[in-house]
């Protein structure tokens, strides 16, 4: 059985999967469609990209305005309102950002604009593909850390020395396989394709991935659905015992 996580990078999603028996495995997929036909076996499939889409409600979807409650000031601000679904499949920046305006009444980021591909892919999978959505659940990095860390909000940036040792130390405390599968993948994978902190977010969706469905939640605890049928959640785990998968 496969257990998958997956982060957006530079040059595609880089995906961590873990086998039944220790055994794992770190690869790049150039876009999420490769991705699935490579793993739709798996028991759960992880993404950092928002699934479930809002199509012209100013309300965000509760999932987002939880998780930056919980993740409180500091981390809260990681998590962006996703814009909605026509903006996401806007031609350029300045489109999108009109449509998510007139839509929801909030303009686009810059950076949210540098994944709209992602979540375009993400959406267009899931609307063509229906066994895909057995599979594939949102989760959000920060959430994941703050539930292995016992609901405590990570206290230093993900991009800083400090923030990187901070949430490696704590996927130490859950998974036995840490060191082996991070100092693979930076010795592998030059920075400007795949970021330090882009490892750790993908190890953190499978090793979310791998615990049993029991010791699974999600923001909110029911999920909220979009138009087009799709859950509007993050996942993330409620126990700490640590996992040799």
């Amino acid at each position: 059985m496969l257990h998958v996580g997956a982060d957006a990078c530079r040059v595609g999603w880089l995906t961590v999967i873990l086998r039944e028996g220790a055994d794992w495995k770190v690869d790049i997929f150039q876009n999420i469609f490769e991705l699935w036909d490579q793993c739709k076996d798996a028991r759960l499939i992880l993404l950092d990209v928002p699934i479930g889409l809002r199509e012209s409600e100013s309300n965000e979807r509760c999932c987002d305005k939880d998780a930056r409650r919980l993740l409180g000031r500091k981390r809260g601000p990681s998590v962006f309102p996703a814009p909605c679904r026509p903006a996401v499949y806007a031609e350029t920046y300045e489109e999108a950002s009109g449509i998510n305006e007139r839509m929801t009444g909030r303009r686009l980021s810059k950076q949210v604009w540098g994944i709209i591909p992602k979540i375009r892919q993400v959406d267009q999978l899931l609307l063509a593909q229906m066994p895909s959505r057995l599979r594939i659940r949102e989760i959000h990095p920060e959430v994941l850390f703050w539930a292995f860390a016992s609901f405590t909000p990570m206290r230093h940036s993900k991009k800083t020395r400090e923030g990187f040792s901070e949430r490696k130390g704590v996927l130490l405390n859950v998974y036995d396989r840490t060191d082996d599968i991070v100092s693979y993948a930076l010795s592998k994978f030059p920075r400007r394709e795949v970021s330090a902190d882009d490892i750790l977010d993908a190890l953190a969706a499978a090793v979310t991935a791998s615990v049993e469905e029991q010791h699974l939640s999600s923001i909110p605890k029911t999920a909220e659905v979009d138009s087009c049928g799709l859950s509007m959640e993050m996942v993330y785990c409620v126990t700490r015992s640590k996992s040799t998968k």
